[in-house]
């Protein structure tokens, strides 16, 4: 049975998410502060991570930050009452995996949290190349010869579907299923924000892979000299 750990100092909610995940078939364990989900997540290996913003300890995206430097991978769930597109994207750009706004249903919680509960598998034992580039999943890097720049989860998750099509044409919503674990992003430009960082990180390593957009088809991997 899968294990999560949930990061909510409101006993309530906490209460109500643990009963609708534990009818799913997820077993949770509850946490209400910054250090104590640190402690456990340090000796018990949870296969997602849902995690409150406004904690008695702090921002929880600095649990996101610490555990992304510390190179650990687990699958990021945010759970908030901010809904701007700045915060969201601030979400995103520390590691978190999804976000989801209060209040919310229960239903999408818990569809959310069975789509990052599949992603993992997607990230055992692969290295996937196209021309001059390599993906490694862990710990995250995108890697052209001697260069190597680090990917925020989505990132990595979008680089694995580009690669894996070997330069033909994925669609935009295949790659926003890949990346948040969704038919949708979790805001609507959600997508074009990623893959703008993702061509200015192609740049900085010297790749000669480019992100096109394949009009009418969605996106592709090219070579640079192939790229329209």
């Amino acid at each position: 049975m899968n294990r999560i750990a949930l990061v909510e100092d409101n006993v309530r909610l906490a209460g109500l998410v643990r009963l609708a995940l534990s009818r799913a078939g997820v077993q949770v364990d509850t946490f209400s502060s910054i250090e104590s989900a640190w402690r456990a997540l340090a000796s018990t290996p949870y296969s997602v991570l849902i995690l409150d913003r406004g904690l008695p300890d702090g921002d929880g995206l600095s649990l996101v930050r610490r555990l992304r430097q510390a190179e650990r991978w687990i699958p990021c769930l945010m759970l908030t009452a901010r809904d701007a597109l700045h915060d969201r994207i601030a979400g995103l750009e520390a590691g978190a995996d999804d976000y989801l706004p209060k209040p919310f249903s229960m239903e999408e919680l818990v569809a959310r949290v069975r789509a990052l509960l599949r992603r993992p598998e997607t990230l055992k034992s692969l290295s996937p190349t196209f021309a001059d580039l390599k993906i490694h999943p862990n710990p995250g890097l995108m890697i052209c010869g001697d260069e190597s720049v680090s990917l925020a989860p989505a990132e990595l998750q979008i680089m694995l579907c580009l690669v894996e099509a070997q330069g033909e044409a994925v669609r935009r919503t295949s790659i926003e299923h890949a990346a948040w674990g969704l038919e949708d992003a979790v805001t609507p430009n959600a997508l074009d924000v990623a893959l703008h960082r993702l061509r200015k990180k192609l740049a900085a390593i010297g790749c000669e892979v480019a992100i096109t957009n394949v009009r009418g088809h969605g996106y592709a991997l090219r070579e640079s000299h192939m790229a329209s």
